[in-house]
């Protein structure tokens, strides 16, 4: 297998699993399975057959039980499309046929979990039968790691006769980014899905606030973005005078709501679950800078800028109604662009020397009947 046919991700998760790129040799004496293919992650159940299928520019992709079925035909033709050397026609509706790729889609087929899928693979043509989109979809992706194993030759890859029936392990396989400490382009987070989407990664936890950067327009707070979104870059960089204002140039970026709801959907397109996190109450300095009121004073009106170094820094949102409201209205904006069942709101390193030595924030404890700062967090997060 030539490795460095494969995505990063790919092969980053061939080595940590411990495995080489190409299948383990029995030991000596011993008799010799059949080899697992090549498929990240390894399949549940995977049966070897007799005879092959070769794929050619011919050979056409047809879907039938609905647009799930279609959704994931589309998806292996584009995959396909992008290495010239592998042609295939089509998706078109139609049944399976001599000769064909098949998606299927039963959605009343319950012996399916429901990302689970199969892929049989016979001398006549390959069907991918599921009862659900998601696991159409896995088919797909399946069928294009086997079929870009090797290079193709002479424009035909030939697939070994087998069965392979599949369903996900784990509910949640998730993967973070974090937008707050470094920005990163709208389409470099959509080919960042596409690889989640080619390992059967489900959940993008996508870290959007920090003490380093507020990323999401707020449209009710304008000043966390415009404001929030932009540092002096650290070290050398810092020297790097903008001639137009005489300041240093400022580094970041924002994601407008439009842009954030445009991922949301592209991702959803791939069955790909976005989880925004906002976090609250410590890693707060890019929302104090832009907004002084909601931190803890004195330490919240001498905080100028938005940090630039790495590291877990004391600033605390307050425990005032006026934030609260404003950590809800922030939050009601959220749920508005992200419709999944989950937003995260952080909760760590939430370093405590700004509300133990506060006056006023002592007060509001012996309010909520709290004891100590840590038990405050507790009410923080459960109120939140």
């Amino acid at each position: 297998m030539n490795t460095k046919s494969l995505p990063a991700i790919a092969l980053v998760s061939l080595l940590a699993a411990g495995c080489s790129p190409e299948p383990a040799k029995a030991p000596a004496g011993t008799k010799a399975a059949a080899p697992t293919p090549l498929v990240i992650p390894v399949p549940r159940e995977t049966t070897r057959q007799e005879g092959k299928f070769e794929v050619s520019g011919a050979t056409e992709v047809v879907y039938s039980g609905g647009d799930g079925a279609a959704q994931a035909a589309s998806f292996l033709v584009q995959q396909l499309r992008a290495n010239p050397d592998i042609g295939v026609t089509g998706p078109k509706p139609d049944e399976p046929g001599s000769g064909s790729i098949a998606f299927v889609l039963a959605p009343d087929d319950n012996t399916f979990e429901a990302e689970g899928y199969s892929l049989t693979i016979t001398s006549k043509g390959v069907t991918i039968k599921s009862r659900t989109p998601a696991g159409s979809f896995y088919g797909a992706v399946t069928l294009w790691q086997l079929l870009t194993l090797r290079p193709p030759q002479g424009g035909v890859v030939e697939l070994p006769a087998l069965e392979i029936r599949d369903a996900p392990r784990f509910a949640w396989r998730g993967l973070m980014l974090d937008s707050a400490r470094h920005y990163q382009s709208p389409e470099f987070i959509k080919r960042f899905i596409d690889q989640m989407a080619l390992h059967k990664l489900n959940v993008l936890h996508w870290h959007l606030t920090d003490d380093q950067a507020w990323r999401l327009e707020i449209k009710k707070y304008p000043k966390l973005a415009s404001v929030g979104g932009w540092r002096v870059p650290a070290g050398a960089a810092a020297k790097d005078i903008d001639p137009a204002t005489g300041k240093p140039r400022l580094h970041g970026g924002i994601y407008t709501q439009e842009q954030a709801r445009d991922i949301v959907a592209y991702a959803a397109s791939r069955h790909v679950r976005v989880v925004p996190e906002i976090e609250m109450p410590g890693h707060a300095s890019a929302a104090i800078v832009a907004y002084p009121e909601l931190g803890v004073p004195p330490a919240s009106t001498q905080l100028k800028a938005v940090p630039s170094d790495w590291g877990v820094y004391e600033n605390l949102f307050n425990v005032e109604e006026s934030t609260f409201t404003f950590l809800e209205d922030v939050l009601t904006e959220v749920m508005a662009v992200f419709p999944g069942e989950y937003i995260h709101i952080g909760g760590d390193e939430a370093v405590k020397p700004q509300w133990e030595k506060s006056p006023r924030v002592q007060a509001r404890m012996k309010e909520f009947g709290v004891k100590d700062a840590h038990a405050l967090q507790g009410y923080f997060i459960q109120r939140m």
